[in-house]
């Protein structure tokens, strides 16, 4: 059965969670437990991140005196706070109602209370009582893919039904406050947001929706130990709870990348690209005085895709991808954007992308979009898009943006 994306929202966190340099530079002051080390090796990490004067941090991180200190009560608040908003926004869009929803996924990584996010919505909405519900958990920033694609399995199993796919993560448990250098680096880079996407598989849908699902593509690295280890929530030595990157984390990144282009693109390549790609490939085999005069070929993936949506994991992520796809600088400016714009919303991001493409550019009829994302595990997913129709939406995330500044644009090394 065709799956179909008839609208998502990606979310604008209230002005309240608005989060500055100098915020940042102050909370991490206040912060008790930090050594002055630690402190500047965080400001050094933001002053490179490529993250704008304006990403969101939830209240309970901003505010603490003022909303309370981060507790399960007000990491439910963060996720109420954007996932409501985003739901409400993406039916009020489409002009559905919460009684017709029949399925509902809810990934987020590291907060899985219980009662679920799921059923924070099913409350929150009065969702029928036979509704479907599905809560990922632990599955990193690449879960809006999986989302997506349990999303779409579930819907060749039930005819005529309409799910509603919301990603998102929470910051206010997982803000780290110890000294590890691998585990502070996630606090300047990840920020509130949360998407909200609505698929159907009924044909009539197919005139009313912006996209058709054409792909997706998992790969899963988690049996190699190097892999499974580069991003990993543990205890410190002083026993603070955090996820610590890896050093070798970009080039494991490299390694799946390559896994997940290999399966993907013989579904979405030109006939030309991909006897260049095995025809090299096979020759590199060949012999060894080959392989070594002869270079791997990358394949150009600009002659499948029109638009591409590269997770926000950081600016060293859309600087390696953006150089191992061979894409050109203008195909990644919606990603560089968002991580200015958003920062790391994790699995959301790609949905932020996306917003961006249609407030900014436009995608017609006809033209595909890459989603690709990496997430712990390691795991790389790609998700694959056809518009059905010219996308134009001014999404209300983006109001007010005009572009990264030419200052800070070249302070980044953008050209």
């Amino acid at each position: 059965r065709p799956v179909y994306l008839l609208d998502f929202v990606a979310v604008k966190p209230p002005d309240s969670m608005l989060f500055s340099y100098e915020d940042f530079k102050e909370r991490t002051q206040m912060e008790e437990r930090f050594t002055e080390s630690s402190k500047s090796f965080q400001e050094r990490v933001l002053d490179k991140s490529a993250l704008g004067q304006a990403t969101y941090l939830p209240h309970a991180i901003k505010h603490p005196e003022r909303y309370g200190k981060p507790s399960i009560d007000t990491a439910r608040d963060e996720s109420a706070t954007v996932m409501f908003d985003a739901v409400e926004q993406c039916l009020a869009r489409t002009g559905v109602r919460p009684s017709q929803i029949d399925i509902l996924i809810v990934n987020c990584s590291l907060f899985n209370p219980t009662p679920s996010l799921t059923s924070m919505l099913v409350n929150r909405f009065k969702l029928r009582t036979n509704v479907r519900t599905y809560n990922l958990g632990g599955m990193g920033c690449s879960a809006g893919v999986i989302a997506i694609d349990l999303a779409k399995d579930v819907l060749q199993v039930h005819r005529r039904s309409l799910a509603l796919v919301v990603s998102t993560e929470n910051i206010t448990q997982n803000w780290y406050k110890g000294n590890e250098k691998g585990m502070l680096i996630s606090n300047t880079l990840f920020r509130v947001g949360a998407s909200a996407t609505l698929l159907s598989n009924k044909r009539w849908h197919r005139f009313k929706a912006k996209y058709r699902l054409l792909h997706t593509v998992r790969t899963h690295m988690g049996s190699d130990d190097a892999m499974y280890k580069c991003v990993f929530q543990e205890e410190d030595a002083d026993g603070v709870v955090g996820v610590r990157l890896s050093k070798q984390l970009m080039g494991i990144a490299a390694k799946a990348l390559k896994a997940n282009i290999t399966v993907l693109g013989p579904l979405v390549l030109p006939y030309s690209e991909q006897l260049a790609f095995f025809g090299i490939m096979l020759a590199r085999k060949a012999h060894p005085a080959i392989r070594k005069r002869l270079k791997p070929y990358i394949p150009d993936f600009q002659r499948a895709f029109s638009h591409f949506c590269i997770h926000t994991g950081g600016r060293a992520v859309i600087d390696a991808l953006e150089q191992e796809l061979r894409i050109h600088p203008t195909q990644s400016l919606p990603s560089r954007s968002t991580l200015y714009r958003f920062g790391n919303t994790s699995s959301a991001s790609i949905w932020y992308i996306l917003s961006y493409c249609e407030s900014f550019r436009g995608v017609k009829a006809g033209e595909r979009v890459w989603q690709i994302a990496f997430g712990s595990g390691f795991k790389v997913n790609s998700a694959v898009w056809e518009a059905l129709r010219n996308c134009e939406t001014k999404h209300e995330a983006w109001d007010g943006f005009k572009g990264i500044p030419p200052e800070e644009a070249v302070k980044l090394g953008y050209t």
